[in-house]
């Protein structure tokens, strides 16, 4: 999975501290692969995805959420990530 993000991005402040808050309610989601793109730090790897608002999750090439999440959007995301790797 994939996490594209800026750092001064209040909204993807936000959701880096739902996903911590879902890592100690559940230590499952912390086997969870999460690479952590800082947009503008790697803006070659950013732009080969296609989005426009971050926080932006993707599993491969798959678009899972765009822009402003709430936290049960993350545990959705990570649910259903646990669910397809248990399959």
């Amino acid at each position: 999975m994939i996490l594209f993000y800026l750092e001064n991005c209040p909204y993807c402040k936000q959701a880096r501290k739902w996903m911590q808050e879902l890592y100690n309610e559940n230590p499952r989601y912390q086997e969870i692969p999460i690479e952590m793109i800082e947009e503008s730090e790697q803006s070659e790897v950013a732009d080969a995805y296609d989005y426009y608002y971050v926080p932006c999750f993707f599993e491969g090439k798959k678009k899972l959420h765009e822009g402003a999440a709430t936290k049960e959007v993350i545990q959705k995301i990570f649910d259903d990530y646990l669910e397809e790797e248990n399959k």
